[in-house]
């Protein structure tokens, strides 16, 4: 891809400033604003606080598990490296270049604070299959059911994950950093992404609403044993400290699936729509209760809930730590992104989805691609040494 081919052409910039400014002059010629200060008049609210910043460097990459409440904006980015780029070299300049945005002190982000924004790097199987071919993340996604997929939205050699706060944050990090890799990399395909509003599930722990009203992303290696057991990557080396991730891209057929009433929505997902609890009762945290029957015999949580077949206890797998972003375009959709340190925790679970799962006719897959996310970086180890050093 061409340079030009990545960055807004003059006329988007001028749109979107043109709409902004616009925006600035409506606010700022309505009745309220040009009325005379009175002392009577409530004094106006107070400017939201900027996020805490979230340290790029570290055991883990950044995030993954931090910041602990997953930024509501992402932008995933996938590309290519061209056949002779040595992944190395490019892996630390992006590294250096990460640190520069996380830190403010980036002149391409114009003047905006960075706040939380957080950058993930991945590599896809191909290369990992150059540093070693028995290494975790040299294994391709198979292909499932309920999928159509373009050959360029499918794999990739590179990820890159952008979250932040401030949506303004995404395509401005995005540009920086493909400015960075300069024609070594082209890039197959983005996706803008959001997640609903926060709910608490637990003492010290929220789940944000998906597309379909449901709180997502409830089970999962939330504490810091659990982590170690199914999130993060123990070896070998040249790995340990990264993990496995998932993005699949899904469309949904919202009109259907709002046409059924809360109870058949219910009974797709297993858990309440309000308040997340699982069919079986207890609270949105309990483990849903997969042996539970009423008095006549049936499952309190149907046999092709989505809660039940996807649930690890019944797949024989580990935890999943899973985020999900709903998506506007190119259709309504969700951006589905899992991170586990075996691979076999996403196969196995989809496909006994496969087999019988309420959720999965609302869906088809448009985008799929797994990736090495690689091991944490610092000053003395650079972003991918451990693996192409």
């Amino acid at each position: 891809m061409h340079r030009a081919d990545r960055l807004p052409s003059r006329r988007a910039f001028l749109d979107v400033t043109g709409a902004t400014v616009a925006t600035g002059l409506l606010a700022g010629c309505s009745g309220d604003s040009a009325r005379p200060d009175r002392s009577g008049d409530p004094a106006p609210p107070p400017p939201p606080a900027t996020p805490a910043p979230v340290a790029a460097t570290g055991r883990y990459q950044a995030g993954v598990t931090l910041p602990r409440t997953a930024q509501p904006h992402l932008l995933a980015l996938v590309a290519d490296l061209g056949a002779e780029v040595a992944p190395g070299p490019l892996l630390a300049e992006l590294g250096e270049t990460v640190q520069a945005l996380t830190t403010g002190s980036d002149p391409r982000l114009l003047g905006l604070p960075p706040g939380d924004v957080t950058v993930t790097v991945g590599v896809g199987p191909r290369l990992v299959r150059t540093a070693g071919a028995e290494l975790p993340g040299a294994a391709d996604l198979p292909p499932f059911s309920r999928e159509r997929v373009a050959p360029r939205e499918r794999g990739g050699d590179l990820l890159m994950q952008i979250c932040a706060g401030d949506p303004l944050l995404l395509p401005l990090t995005a540009a920086a950093l493909l400015a960075r890799a300069g024609d070594r990399v082209q890039e197959r395909w983005r996706q803008f992404g959001r997640r609903g509003a926060e709910v608490p599930v637990a003492e010290d722990r929220s789940a944000p609403r998906n597309l379909l009203g449901f709180l997502d992303g409830i089970v999962g290696p939330h504490t810091t044993a659990e982590q170690e057991r199914d999130l993060w990557l123990a070896g070998p080396p040249e790995v340990a400290g990264g993990t496995l991730a998932v993005l699949r891209r899904m469309e949904i057929d919202l009109t259907r699936f709002a046409a059924l009433s809360v109870a058949e929505q219910e009974a797709v997902f297993g858990r309440r729509r309000d308040s997340g609890v699982p069919l079986s009762g207890g609270s949105a945290d309990s483990a849903p209760g997969l042996g539970a029957k009423t008095p006549d015999g049936r499952y309190l949580v149907p046999v092709d809930a989505h809660v039940r077949r996807a649930h690890p206890t019944a797949v024989g797998v580990g935890h999943m730590l899973r985020r999900s972003y709903s998506i506007d375009a190119p259709v309504p959709g969700l951006l589905f992104i899992s991170f586990q340190n075996d691979l076999r925790t996403f196969t196995a679970t989809l496909a006994r989805m496969d087999a019988s799962d309420a959720l999965l006719p609302f869906t088809t897959t448009t985008a799929s691609a797994t990736f090495l996310v690689l091991p944490g970086y610092g000053p003395r180890r650079p972003l991918g040494s451990t693996l192409f050093g």
